[in-house]
């Protein structure tokens, strides 16, 4: 997959609309249950990018960016304002918001991910696009210092560390990450006369595995 490492202007995604897919396949027996299955192992995202234009020098950049891509040629990031960070979004990003792994005395790749819980149910998304910069580590509470102890891919979410964790030891890790995503659509319709009346272009954006 030919992917950019850039991100969709952050200012024009925060009025957007859009959020996580399932796909869930179900069959009603003879008895009235249900027999319900899936076949992703993890949720998808749809967004539109139309929404958060305000202006005619907002659509000049969104055209730009749809160029440069090649409409759904390539992909590139996204930054999701209602769910970017590995805690909660009020408290910043601490190193220990996730914990990503245990240690063996042999492993040295911890892929990000980020865990969503609710009652005694979880689910673990891996986190590949995490923003640079961004990420804590830290080992059973105790935080590392990246480039010294770990460093980070920013293309995969992969932290590697310089030394294999010990045994036991908890892999902890906090980030802001990004959404790998195309665009959905090779034609954007705008026109200057709706736009000013109110009507924004219908722009899809989906994410893509990377």
């Amino acid at each position: 997959m030919s992917f950019h490492e850039i991100r969709f202007p952050a200012r024009l995604s925060r009025g957007s609309l859009g959020g996580p897919e399932r796909r869930t396949e179900i069959v009603t027996l003879a008895n009235g249950h249900e027999e319900r299955n899936t076949p992703w192992a993890h949720s998808r995202r749809r967004y539109d990018a139309g929404v958060g234009m305000r202006s005619l020098d907002d659509v000049a950049e969104l055209l730009a960016f749809f160029e440069a891509r090649g409409g759904r040629l390539h992909g590139f990031r996204w930054k999701d304002w209602a769910d970017f960070t590995s805690g909660v979004p009020s408290e910043g990003v601490r190193f220990d918001d996730q914990v990503i792994g245990t240690g063996d005395g042999m492993r040295t790749v911890f892929p990000l991910a980020k865990t969503y819980r609710s009652g005694a149910e979880t689910y673990a998304r891996p986190i590949t696009k995490p923003v640079e910069g961004s990420v804590r580590v830290g080992l059973s509470d105790d935080e590392l210092q990246e480039t010294v102890h770990y460093t980070v891919d920013p293309a995969t979410g992969a932290v590697v560390f310089a030394v294999a964790p010990e045994p036991g030891a908890v892999v902890q890790a906090g980030f802001a990450f990004d959404v790998p995503v195309r665009f959905d659509t090779d034609f954007i319709q705008v026109s200057v006369e709706t736009f000013n009346a109110g009507e924004v272009p219908d722009v899809p954006v989906i994410e893509v595995r990377a």
